[in-house]
């Protein structure tokens, strides 16, 4: 089998996924399944299947350490919070960066830091606030690349902080705090304050200074920013701490407490903790008739189960932190989800949030929680249980005793639990976009998406994409247009969001971790639609919740509007030169010229174009006087101009540039100024540089008004500065669902 025979020889997008982010140098598609699967035969055949994929850290990482590579499989830790004091603050920041080395992304809680205003004894008399560190966090993970990436970071605080209305607006400034998410732990008593709309005491006590900081708020007032804020700018999220806390296996563990969850919030764990991920693909397990095969299905998750514990004894002395190592030894955590659910229920004609779907998902979930605990329970007979297991604690756990059948809760107080968590519904972005299908529980995001294409002169064509299973359906059914799908089509933008909690919820009765979740809601949704989300999310049960609402301020620049101009087929654009042939270039050309701020300084870009087509021909690169290498800018310059002179297109000339990784000096300045030029390192500066250059060349050869960086209005710069969720891989819209930001285009994500 080959990459094409698995995912397709149409599927282009994912193969370019797999080779990119999964492959590992030359080796082929049997070898990487080999790798992957650590030899258990069959979890490969479920891999070969598309039953079930690991984690994006297993299906890149496994084995490598056997090349001498520092890597971890676990997609997502929760460091130590920090403690009050300056050592410790900074001592989580070190842990941060080792960890975002190894791949991993971080949550961590800054409720322990003491708030604005109280006292200290040092110079500064008082200090700045737990809030003032949220941009050292941000920073250290902007500073350490993985493999072409930033890291991902969760900062969260308890709502009763004295700080925490800061901790809310604080990404209402575009400018900080920006490699970060941020939520609210929420708890119970909070809500029923807002419910009655009463009076709630935020407070902090320092027992080394015997200081105590109260502050009295209106519940109600407070949810309000809450909800505005969210609403304006999609964070911060909400964490419903006390179901966080109380629906679990560990809930009667008085040693057991969670300190915090991961970037996506699917996760919550220890101090310390870790978890390992994997993902059932649930559109593979519907028959031809229509029905889900529920034994191979049990039998599938059993399957993966022993997988993700091979995988999490193998990878237990890789954690980059010993305090990871003695955590993921304790508890053994491990992260079972789904994907595929919202092709599933079209598979099955059922359609999304309908009662016949909560049903549907009601069954499956309990099969799946039986089936993984069965099998953990074998394994404990096997290998022993998890060290700090309680046999009475965890079977009167309200988690286990709602979902364990008879025969699971045999075999458990017969042999225990291998496991201390088993289930977990993360993001899967760059997974269900590799494969073709819905990530996570969300629904169909949308039916198709905008694509535009550029003629040469300048013309912009616009055309749909549309989603696999939608094309798949319209292909089988004859259907021209999209209009005319059946009712069991809905999207994210067009269903109830009562629908989409209740698909949550019931899934999250099963589930005991969390569900990493996101709600888009149209652009029309108010800020009083965003309490009753919220109100009603808590009231069903969930452990976290975040709305995405079109078009606001944080939306960048994705759209499901199409443009009434047809695309030129891609077989009919001119297919450029004999391969070989250079052309010469004259003096007969129109040049351009954008100067660039970059980590290092100022760089200068010149590139000349064809008078008659505006094609790109020739590119000057030149530092400024204030850093950098000239030699590689002349090299760089000079295999710019080879490439477009030997016929390849601007647009496959930058989107190379635009693939290369972030530049930790430009990274530094950015946080500093916030005045380097767009992209994250040299080389996608000058790709975005020479794409407005050549747009300036086909505005001019049609005698359109010319858009130089040195003469746009005012207005425009301001425009283009508010565009904030560009994908920093290809500039492409980026689409923020499954509580994850990805690419449909090149399939970046900034959680795998």
């Amino acid at each position: 089998m080959t990459i094409q025979d698995w995912l397709g020889a149409d599927n282009q997008l994912g193969i370019d996924i797999w080779t990119k982010k999964y492959k590992f140098n030359g080796e082929t598609f049997g070898g990487w399944l080999d790798r992957i699967s650590g030899g258990n035969r069959e979890l490969r055949k479920l891999i070969e299947e598309k039953k079930f994929l690991f984690g994006g850290r297993i299906l890149s990482n496994r084995g490598l350490h056997k090349k001498g590579l520092k890597v971890t499989y676990s997609n997502c830790y929760v460091i130590t919070p920090p403690e009050d004091s300056i050592e410790s603050i900074f001592e989580c920041a070190s842990k941060m960066a080792r960890t975002f080395s190894y791949g991993g992304g971080v949550g961590i809680d800054i409720s322990r830091l003491a708030p604005k205003g109280a006292h200290v004894n040092n110079t500064a008399k008082v200090t700045s606030g737990s809030t003032s560190f949220m941009d050292l966090y941000s920073l250290v993970t902007g500073l350490i690349g993985q493999n072409g990436r930033r890291g991902a970071l969760m900062i969260s605080i308890s709502c009763s902080h004295p700080d925490i209305e800061e901790f809310i607006g604080i990404k209402t400034d575009l400018s900080r705090v920006t490699k970060a998410n941020i939520s609210v732990r929420i708890t119970n008593e909070f809500m029923e304050a807002v419910k009655k709309k009463a009076d709630y005491t935020l407070r902090f006590v320092r027992p080394e200074s015997n200081e105590t900081i109260e502050k009295k708020v209106n519940a109600y007032a407070l949810f309000s920013k809450l909800a505005q804020t969210n609403w304006d700018y999609a964070e911060p999220g909400c964490l419903f701490w006390d179901r966080i806390s109380s629906w679990n296996l560990l809930s009667n563990i008085e040693s057991f407490s969670y300190a915090g969850t991961n970037p996506c919030a699917e996760e919550p764990l220890p101090a310390g903790g870790s978890c390992l991920l994997g993902s059932m693909n649930l559109n593979a397990f519907v028959k031809a008739d229509g029905t889900f095969n529920y034994p191979d299905f049990r039998h599938s998750v059993a399957v993966a189960v022993d997988g993700l514990n091979e995988a999490l004894d193998e990878g237990l002395l890789l954690h980059p932190l010993k305090e990871q190592r003695d955590s993921v030894s304790t508890w053994r955590q491990i992260g079972l989800g789904i994907f595929g659910l919202a092709d599933m229920l079209i598979g099955m004609n059922i359609r999304y949030g309908s009662e016949e779907a909560i049903a549907v998902c009601d069954k499956i979930g309990r099969e799946m929680i039986n089936a993984a605990l069965r099998e953990s329970a074998m394994l404990a007979k096997e290998a022993g249980t998890f060290p700090n297991y309680d046999k009475e604690k965890v079977m009167s756990s309200d988690f286990f005793k709602f979902n364990a059948d008879p025969e699971t809760a045999e075999l458990v107080e017969k042999f225990g639990l291998r496991n201390s968590q088993l289930l977990t519904i993360a993001p899967t972005g760059s997974l269900s976009t590799m494969i073709g299908i819905s990530g996570g529980i969300e629904p169909v995001f949308a039916n198709y998406y905008e694509r535009k294409t550029e003629s040469l002169m300048g013309h912009d064509k616009y055309y749909k994409v549309y989603t696999p299973i939608v094309r798949d359906y319209m292909e089988k059914h004859a259907l021209a247009d999209d209009q005319d799908l059946p009712g069991w089509f809905v999207t994210a933008q067009t269903l109830n969001y009562r629908e989409r909690i209740n698909m949550q919820s019931v899934w999250q009765t099963h589930i005991d971790a969390a569900i990493s979740s996101t709600v888009n809601v149209p652009e029309k949704f108010t800020v009083d639609d965003t309490k009753s989300l919220y109100i009603y999310a808590w009231e069903k049960g969930l452990k976290g919740i975040t709305i995405f609402r079109d078009k606001c301020k944080r939306v960048g620049i994705l759209t499901t509007d199409v443009k009434k101009d047809e695309p030129k087929p891609r077989s009919e654009e001119p297919q450029g030169l004999k391969r070989g042939y250079i052309l010469g270039v004259n003096d007969n050309v129109i040049g351009k010229k954008r100067k660039l701020t970059t980590g290092c300084g100022s760089l200068h870009c010149t590139a000349f174009f064809d008078p008659t087509t505006g094609d790109l021909l020739e590119t000057y690169l030149s530092k400024g006087s204030t850093g950098g290498c000239n030699n590689f800018m002349i090299g760089l310059s000079r295999m710019i101009s080879l490439a477009a002179r030997g016929g390849i297109s601007i647009y496959d000339i930058i989107d190379q540039l635009q693939s290369c990784g972030s530049c930790p000096s430009y990274t530094v300045r950015y946080a500093k100024y916030q005045d380097t030029s767009r992209g994250s390192c040299c080389p996608m500066a000058v790709g975005n540089a020479l794409l407005d250059m050549y747009e300036d060349v086909q505005r001019d050869l049609k005698g359109l008004p010319s858009k130089d960086a040195e003469t746009l209005s005012s207005e425009e710069k301001q425009e283009d500065t508010n565009v904030v969720n560009p994908c920093p891989q290809c500039g492409d819209e980026l689409v923020f669902e499954g509580g994850c930001t990805i690419c449909k285009n090149c399939g970046w994500t900034k959680c795998d």
